[in-house]
């Protein structure tokens, strides 16, 4: 056994229900750990996204702060809404924080996640949301016509309206409606050969589904074949369905075969993106390596 075994759990997030959602391990560490280390526990879960968070010496705030740093199976990542939010939840159901506000330390600065009662009328719930504040991703250029064909042959020959590229990399794809999103049927191995570092797929919901849109999210070169619900996907959804749409508030459904809902607000002067969900422990257990 390990001198110091560490401690993790395992939390659906963007759902209120076991097994739907986005599944992300969640470790606090003592101190931090090297990086082979860190890839190699993110393997051996093979999930979505492995997150660590080491708790920082207080600066003077009563806000209690963590480093956070997310891992796919096969490599770090600048942003990830949904271990976030599990990180979030984690921290917040444990009692290692006496705060209904976290700050993170992390690759795309400081985020922050504060804890929403939830209220229906003048009713209470015993439930809470979790609203994090990130930053937008804009969307920068258009993508070629020849890599626009290569993406729509990869996703199964699916009708193409448009196709942008986000500052982080993702390939933001715009297809006819959400039933063209749900029905998309796509070739892993062809994304692996498109631009980009993953594809967001998204379409306009029905107006009586309740949602604003649909999305689904592709990123096999770093070993997700189809991430469940991606929040840093929305960074760059907000914003260009604020401008299709005329408005700042969506109701969004990632639609995976586990699914996942997202309440945005897009804060339009500041370029931030509240993204707002719920989160389920499904595993607790002990790191013995």
């Amino acid at each position: 056994m390990a001198k110091n075994p560490v401690k993790y759990s395992v939390v659906d997030a963007f759902t209120d229900s076991a097994f739907k959602g986005n599944p992300a391990a969640v470790l606090l560490l003592e101190e931090e750990k090297d990086e082979q280390w860190l890839q190699s526990v993110a393997a051996e879960f093979n999930i979505p996204d492995t997150c660590y968070l080491t708790r920082l010496t207080s600066s003077g705030s009563s806000i209690p702060r963590f480093h956070l740093r997310w891992f796919t199976p096969v490599a770090e990542v600048k942003l990830c809404g949904h271990a976030t939010l599990a990180a979030s939840h984690a921290l917040f159901t444990s009692g290692e924080v006496d705060s209904n506000i976290i700050e993170f330390a992390t690759l795309s600065g400081i985020l922050t996640a504060k804890k929403v009662v939830e209220r229906s009328g003048t009713e209470t719930h015993k439930g809470f949301f979790i609203e994090l504040n990130f930053p937008t991703d804009p969307l920068t250029e258009s993508v070629s016509a020849e890599d626009s064909i290569l993406i729509s042959k990869a996703l199964g020959g699916a009708i193409v309206v448009n196709t942008r590229i986000t500052s982080l990399d993702k390939i933001i794809v715009v297809v006819p409606s959400a039933e063209d999103v749900a029905e998309l049927q796509p070739d892993f191995g062809a994304l692996q050969k498109c631009p980009g570092m993953g594809i967001v797929v998204t379409g306009i919901a029905p107006s009586e589904s309740g949602f604003d849109f649909h999305s689904r999210f592709f990123c096999p070169k770093f070993g997700v074949n189809e991430d469940p619900v991606c929040g840093s996907a929305h960074c760059a959804l907000a914003p260009y369905w604020s401008k299709e749409l005329g408005k700042c508030d969506f109701v969004a459904y990632q639609a995976s075969p586990r699914g996942g809902v997202l309440n945005i607000h897009l804060d339009e002067q500041n370029q931030r993106v509240l993204l707002q969900g719920k989160a389920f422990t499904v595993m607790e257990g002990t790191l013995l390596a």
